[in-house]
């Protein structure tokens, strides 16, 4: 903890997407520094660089150790989001950096955006908009929908707060639930499988909802789409690294599996063509959380666990990774 002297100015790096409650946040006593791109670092002057001891990353940029470097004084990390991937946490707790970022205030609208993106697409509701929109119902029925949840066995891969709340929703509406995980999630009386390939074997439908990162990149690849089977459905709303995308985009060509429903892709904003084209794939703009109550109480956590650790607090929601003694 980090009490700090009264009287005394703290710098504050804010660093990605414009956040003005972020920005607003940090009142009185706080000096802020705010840059969008890593090219706009390149501004700052190494004399503020040196006195950096805060740094709010409020979107998916890279907080790299090449980049963290730049500021030898800095004590907390801040991120914005569940997912932490883009920060080099390993490199932060080499160095005795706290880093934080903001779970649970976003769980149950990312789980509602989760079922609500596995039903549209399944039931091919997108494309139903678009019918009635282009006038066509005057001239016929849309075509019944090749798929339901009705019929479905639901595979998680990825059981932690977000997991688990899916999972409540799937079995509020009657339908069977199984996980993957590296470890059984404590409480959960889910039928848990160690191996994803077993599971995608078993199951018809696949949702995301695991960590970032090398341990998980392109894990859901070529086999474990042919796994899974030609009435397949694979919904993301965790990273668009976990999905080897060409595999993906060549199993919704070809009838590997039916459908696809993608919240997260592997170079966001770019989204490949050949996915973008594809009729079998409903595409959102990673908006998971994306609504103004969960995105406030997002920008605020980040602010907040900032403050607390200059006041002398406990970090409120640490990442597992970081060197803070009491998490």
């Amino acid at each position: 903890m980090a009490a700090t002297n009264p009287g005394e100015t703290i710098d504050v790096l804010i660093y990605g997407p414009h956040k003005p409650k972020v920005i607003a946040g940090f009142p009185g006593r706080f000096t802020t520094h705010v840059f969008a791109t890593r090219n706009d670092l390149e501004r700052l002057s190494p004399e503020i660089a040196a006195r950096i001891r805060g740094i709010a990353v409020t979107g998916l940029v890279q907080a790299d150790r090449k980049m963290l470097e730049q500021f030898p004084k800095v004590e907390m990390i801040a991120s914005f989001g569940v997912g932490y991937d883009h920060v080099d946490f390993r490199y932060a707790a080499e160095k005795g950096i706290i880093v934080t970022h903001t779970p649970e205030v976003l769980t149950e609208e990312v789980a509602d955006t989760a079922l609500g993106l596995l039903i549209a697409t399944l039931r091919d509701f997108i494309n139903a908009d678009r019918f009635v929109r282009a006038g066509k119902w005057d001239t016929g029925s849309f075509p019944l929908s090749a798929g339901s949840l009705r019929d479905r066995t639901v595979g998680m891969v990825g059981m932690g707060r977000i997991g688990q709340a899916i999972a409540r929703r799937l079995a509020a509406s009657l339908v069977p639930v199984v996980y993957h995980s590296r470890n059984p999630a404590p409480g959960v009386t889910y039928k848990h499988y160690p191996d994803l390939m077993e599971m995608a074997k078993e199951v018809d439908t696949l949702v995301l909802i695991t960590p970032g990162g090398a341990s998980t990149e392109k894990m859901i690849n070529a086999e474990v789409l042919k796994a899974l089977g030609p009435r397949g459905v694979v919904v993301n709303v965790a990273r668009g690294s976990v999905v080897d995308e060409p595999a993906l985009i060549a199993a919704l060509k070809e009838g590997t599996i039916q459908a696809a429903g993608l919240d997260v892709f592997a170079r966001e904003p770019h989204v490949p063509e050949e996915l973008r084209k594809l009729p079998n794939v409903v595409l959102l703009p990673h908006i998971a959380s994306a609504s103004v109550t969960t995105r406030d109480a997002m920008d605020m956590l980040v602010v907040d666990n900032l403050k607390a650790w200059f006041d002398g607090k406990p970090p409120l929601t640490p990442v597992p990774e970081t060197p803070y003694k009491g998490h």
